[in-house]
């Protein structure tokens, strides 16, 4: 792999250096980092730094004084360049100074005029004339958005007007941006055509979760160190939250705890446990695809059949009596009673092996390993999933089987417990009620193609990349967009008021008027006609929570690059000016709604909307919390510290009316999303999706990092070696996966202990799309089951120029 970064000595930090707090916006582990700044022409010496080291003495290996090229970088402050060094914080209890290959790469992934990276950042708004994007004015361009905007629903309704924005924390959430994009469109206007980054409607991944009473983040990393058993579903978390598995996960092990896999590959993660734990102590239930549930359900089964469930939690904490919620359109389950769900989950171990593929013997243990008492004391096992069952099969009743266990076990809000997601983004959410948005809400994907809606906001996703049916969808919105472009061509010249006229127009005959914000030009922002230029965290003050709720203030300690803004003041922004722009038609009590942006920094929105409900969290109170900051939620303020809660449901109160949670009724139905058995049927290989350690989610910045793209300079899939063969293809060769849906491209990986005719694609990737080939079949509450897609493959080339230098090695660790 060629070395890229052109530095060959690295600037010692000074001892009076600017300090900031920095929480790694990549994943959801939230792992803690210090960054260092000071002026051009100022460093350190070996006897007088920042970290009080002696460096003309060879540093230990576990020394904080050392940094690598990755973390340094020049950067704008207060107008001025200055060196930058971003670096894992020792003293933070997430991370406890390790770095991720994503994390340890923040500073080189700033914008920098001196050194010349990521100079595809999107520094002024942009808007369509004459035939390309051109630069313009803050005003301008959020003159145009008001106004076509406004003009359209106020004719039609606010239906008209379609939203895909985050929910999530870190880069392009946290409680600012949710507060400020959720206060446009969920209280200026109440939009119910609107959908998430990741997904096609506007809904929760865990509703069932949430139904029983149970949020999905309610343990604390510290639980893994002092658990018995280790339950991990449908996640690689080696791969994708990598310091709480080495942090957290392997002390755990290290300290006696066995590890369940669920999962129909062997990942990494596998392959690490064993190393640490010793592999008679990893047990990998390896299932037939979209089979966990009647899994979920056997070890329940055996569980309650050996008696091994926490009577005295299930009388106190659950409901008891019947039928809590019976099943309907918003509830693809009936919730209540572990008698209740028992009725309908009863597998035996047997009817299990034949579903799942999973030999009975091994689901007996592994139902040991879960509930059989330790010693004469109740077990404890934490539990811990992700995309495999969130973006899986039948999502409302899969995962509120897995729920189950963890309920009829008492392993939830006790010490070494727990039923969490582990999560992709960390969480920043705080906006008004999404009641209006109603349950199942609009499928926002195929509305667009079917021709309704006339607008289009987009807030920092690229559905192009994270999509199902993405082919036609692409087809749709290009073609809608191009009309609009078309008409605001032949508007050339005109005044402001002929272009909205021919705007009005074209999405009136089926066009569409999109606004992209975004922080740099995405794929489906070329279809815009204004592009507005968001900053990310560290170029504003940011707050977000991670998986164990852990919330910090994450510093401000560069310029935003350019004129670029945050998401929450652009929002504000396009407020100020909806209500000029309605009262310029007379519609003065619709522009009343659009009162109370006047905010002039990213604190202004945090104190309109999170602190108003949590008065006691302010910024100066989480900058003094520092990088381990506080659990929410927050229940007071004392001695000068916030005071947060370590495990949620530790007084056995759950989120329900009475306080009771439920079981769910998850009763096995096989596929549930359209397509999926036949598309099955009918093509030869299964195409799985994941992400790959090296980058997170769909490239954003990564597109432009000579480092990761020297490594991955197409997207991979990877393949048995058998079936390469088949298809006379060679480690690197190109190949076509399609099928009824579409087609897509990838870059064969050879991978030995991939099972014949199944496959992984990375997710996300910007060179090609994996979700071209999945069909539009969603779980009933509009979910995506991306996981399921069949098709053919096709040898198309042999390796590139630029993929015969990449190594092929198997990712696991051999000693």
């Amino acid at each position: 792999m060629a070395y890229k970064r052109q530095i060959d000595r690295l600037p010692i930090i000074p001892a009076d250096a600017k300090e900031h707090n920095v929480t790694c916006h990549y994943c959801i582990v939230g792992c803690g980092y210090k960054a260092y700044t000071w002026p051009m022409n100022k460093q350190g010496t070996t006897s007088n730094n920042k970290f009080g080291q002696d460096l003309g003495e060879q540093q230990s290996a576990d020394s904080n004084a050392w940094y690598s090229p990755s973390m340094y970088n020049v950067v704008r402050q207060d107008g001025k360049d200055v060196q930058l060094v971003v670096m894992p914080d020792g003293d933070c209890v997430v991370n406890a100074g390790l770095g991720s290959i994503r994390g340890a790469r923040m500073a080189e992934n700033r914008p920098s005029k001196v050194t010349g990276t990521q100079q595809q950042r999107l520094s002024d708004p942009l808007v369509w004339r004459n035939g390309v994007m051109q630069p313009t004015s803050w005003d301008d361009a959020l003159d145009l958005v008001a106004k076509v905007t406004a003009r359209v629903v106020s004719e039609g309704s606010e239906d008209d007007l379609v939203v895909s924005m985050f929910d999530h924390g870190g880069s392009a959430g946290g409680y600012e941006n949710t507060w400020g994009t959720g206060k446009l469109y969920f209280e200026s206007m109440k939009i119910k055509n609107c959908r998430i980054h990741n997904r096609p409607a506007y809904n929760s991944e865990v509703h069932s979760t949430r139904d029983m009473g149970v949020g999905e983040l309610n343990y604390q990393y510290a639980d893994y160190e002092l658990t018995d058993t280790i339950m991990i579903v449908g996640a690689n978390p080696l791969e994708t939250q990598t310091n709480l598995f080495l942090n957290h996960m392997v002390p755990g092990m290290r300290n006696g705890a066995r590890v369940i896999f669920v999962e129909p590959r062997r990942t990494v993660s596998i392959n690490a446990a064993e190393e640490v734990a010793g592999a008679e102590n990893v047990l990998h239930l390896q299932i037939n695809t979209g089979t966990d549930m009647a899994l979920f359900n056997a070890l329940l089964t055996e569980i309650v059949d050996k008696g091994w469930i926490d009577a005295d939690f299930i009388a106190n904490s659950t409901f008891e009596d019947g039928v809590a919620q019976p099943e309907d359109a918003a509830h693809p389950a009936a919730l209540g009673s572990l008698k209740v769900a028992m009725e309908s989950c009863r597998v035996s171990l047997d009817e299990a092996e034949e579903i799942c593929g999973v030999s009975a013997g091994d689901i007996a243990t592994a139902a040991a390993w879960i509930a059989e008492p330790k010693d004469g004391a109740r077990r404890k096992c934490v539990t811990a999933y992700e995309k495999g069952i969130i973006w899986g099969n039948d999502n409302y009743r899969t995962i509120g089987a897995l729920v189950n266990i963890a309920l009829a076990t008492g392993n939830v809000g006790r010490e070494g417990g727990g039923i969490c997601r582990l999560g992709g983004h960390q969480e920043g959410y705080y906006r008004p009620s999404d009641a209006h948005v109603g349950r199942p809400a609009a499928y926002v994907d195929r509305l667009l193609i079917s021709g309704q809606g006339k607008i289009h906001h987009i807030w920092a996703c690229d559905h192009y990349k994270t999509t199902l049916n993405a082919a036609k969808f692409k087809q749709a919105h290009k073609r809608r967009a191009d009309m609009v472009k078309t008409a605001m061509d032949n508007a050339a010249g005109g005044t402001r008021e002929e272009l909205i006229d021919a705007i009005v127009g074209a999405v009136n005959a089926g066009g569409l008027f999109v606004v992209d914000v975004d922080i740099i030009r995405s794929q489906i922002g070329e279809n815009a006609h204004v592009i507005l230029a968001a900053c990310e965290s560290n170029e504003m003050n940011l707050t977000s929570m991670n998986g164990e709720r852990r919330m910090r203030l994450s510093e401000k300690y560069m310029d935003p690059f350019g004129n670029s803004m945050p998401d929450c003041l652009i929002a504000a922004g396009i407020a100020q000016h909806m209500e000029a722009a309605l009262r310029g038609l007379g519609e003065d009590a619709y522009a009343d709604q659009f009162q109370g942006y006047d905010w002039k920094t990213e604190e202004d929105a945090f104190m309109d909307g999170y602190n108003k409900g949590n008065p006691e969290v302010t910024y100066e109170r989480l900058r003094a919390m520092g990088n381990n900051g506080v659990l929410e939620p927050v229940v007071g303020y004392e001695d000068g510290k916030l005071v947060g809660t370590e495990r949620l449901y530790s007084n056995g109160t759950f989120g329900t009316g009475d306080g009771k949670a439920r079981f769910c009724a998850a009763g096995w139905r096989g596929w549930q999303a359209d397509g999926k058995e036949a598309e099955q049927k009918k093509f030869q290989f299964w195409i799985n999706n994941g992400r790959a350690n090296i980058f997170w989610q769909n490239q954003f910045l990564d597109q432009d990092n000579d480092f990761i793209q020297d490594r991955f300079p197409f997207p991979f899939i990877e393949m048995n070696p058998a079936d390469m063969a088949d298809l006379g293809a060679s480690a690197g060769d190109l190949v076509e996966i399609y099928n009824d849906n579409g087609a897509t491209q990838a870059m064969v990986y050879p991978t030995p202990t991939a099972r014949r005719g199944e496959t992984l694609m990375v997710f996300g990737s910007p060179a090609g799309s994996q979700g071209n080939v999945i069909n539009p079949g969603v779980n009933e509450l509009v979910l995506p089951d991306y996981k399921h897609t069949w098709a053919n493959i096709r040898k198309v080339a042999d390796a590139p120029e630029s993929a015969r230098h990449i190594s092929f090695k198997s990712k696991e660790y051999t000693t």
